[in-house]
């Protein structure tokens, strides 16, 4: 009867070993996976020889902010924004310092599509100081 005793004792502690190890490797064989990050959205970045760095930012449902740096002869410059037929709005601005340095500029535009399937687009340019006549012009794609 001892014996019986010593067996079921051996038999009974080698069950709870291996619930044990079937317990510990179910946890050894997680395996974690990582969703990729997307890049971040390039923004379009215009250059000519006046206007160097001239990014358009969407901030509102029609307004837009342009930033930049111009190269601009008393450091005013003109804009236009254009829906492929008209002239839909037109300003003038500065750059904080005139030709031959590179002057920063940075404005905001409001304006909206006459025509739901016309595409916008901004014209930042220099006037002739002979004729008044656009120069340089840079045309810039308004989403």
């Amino acid at each position: 009867m001892y014996k019986l005793f010593i067996l079921i004792a051996i038999l009974m502690m080698g069950c709870n070993s291996r619930v044990q190890d079937t317990q510990t490797s179910e946890n050894t064989d997680t395996i974690v996976v990582e969703k990729p990050v997307p890049p971040p959205p390039t923004e379009k970045v215009y250059t000519n020889e006046r206007f160097k760095d001239v990014v358009v930012q969407k901030t509102g449902d029609h307004t837009f902010l342009v930033t930049g740096k111009g190269q601009i002869f008393e450091a005013s410059f003109s804009w236009v924004v254009e829906d492929g037929h008209d002239e839909l709005l037109k300003g003038h601005e500065m750059t904080d310092a005139g030709a031959p340095a590179w002057g920063n500029f940075s404005f905001t535009i409001d304006v909206q599509k006459e025509q739901e399937n016309s595409t916008l687009t901004l014209i930042l340019y220099e006037s002739s100081p002979k004729d008044g006549s656009r120069q340089y012009e840079l045309p810039l794609v308004l989403d």
